[in-house]
């Protein structure tokens, strides 16, 4: 069982996500862990190239914008792990991109989602700094999943809903992760 923890969809992150992916494959793993607890997001090719992993040209996400139609993004990824059992783990940190990418297994039924309900970022937001050195920050549009339910202010809800307490973390347990090794045996 291979453990990959992504704490942001940065630049770099699709290119060390194929090198977990291709020693993955090359290992015969029999379950991953995809653990997106605590990643807010970044850059939507990246969240979107990742999703492709499991997901093989398909819907990944829905842009909608008020008055026009949504605007699907499809997958762009090779598929490896595809038929690999997962399971994505979540909580209230986890947003954006991460919730995109979890919304987009779950959808397509090519992960078990495991943890608390995210964080609810489900927006698109153009940023505009003036020459007075103010900005405005505008919400453009919302992502919605495959199956368009909304992630805004929603979040994605987990499968199998395990929580991890104060007590949990001070004690250095970790339930989710019990939960999601008890799942892929």
């Amino acid at each position: 069982i291979v453990q990959i923890e992504l704490q942001q969809f940065g630049e770099d992150t699709a290119t060390l996500f194929d090198r977990a992916v291709r020693e993955a494959v090359a290992g015969n793993a029999r379950g991953i862990i995809l653990d997106l607890r605590n990643n807010p997001g970044g850059f939507l090719d990246a969240a979107i190239r990742i999703s492709g992993e499991w997901i093989n040209d398909d819907v990944i996400v829905f842009e909608r914008t008020a008055g026009a139609e949504d605007q699907a993004f499809r997958a762009n990824g090779k598929g490896r792990l595809a038929g690999i059992p997962t399971v994505v783990l979540v909580n209230k940190g986890s947003a954006s991109g991460s919730e995109i990418v979890a919304g987009a297994l779950q959808d397509h039924k090519a992960a078990t989602i495991v943890g608390e309900q995210t964080f609810g970022k489900g927006s698109v937001q153009d940023y505009e700094q003036f020459p007075d050195g103010s900005a405005l920050k505008l919400t453009i549009a919302q992502w919605l999943t495959p199956d368009k339910r909304s992630i805004q202010k929603l979040g994605i809800t987990p499968d199998i809903m395990v929580v991890l307490t104060p007590e949990d973390y001070n004690a250095n347990r970790d339930p989710q992760l019990a939960k999601a090794l008890d799942i892929l045996k």
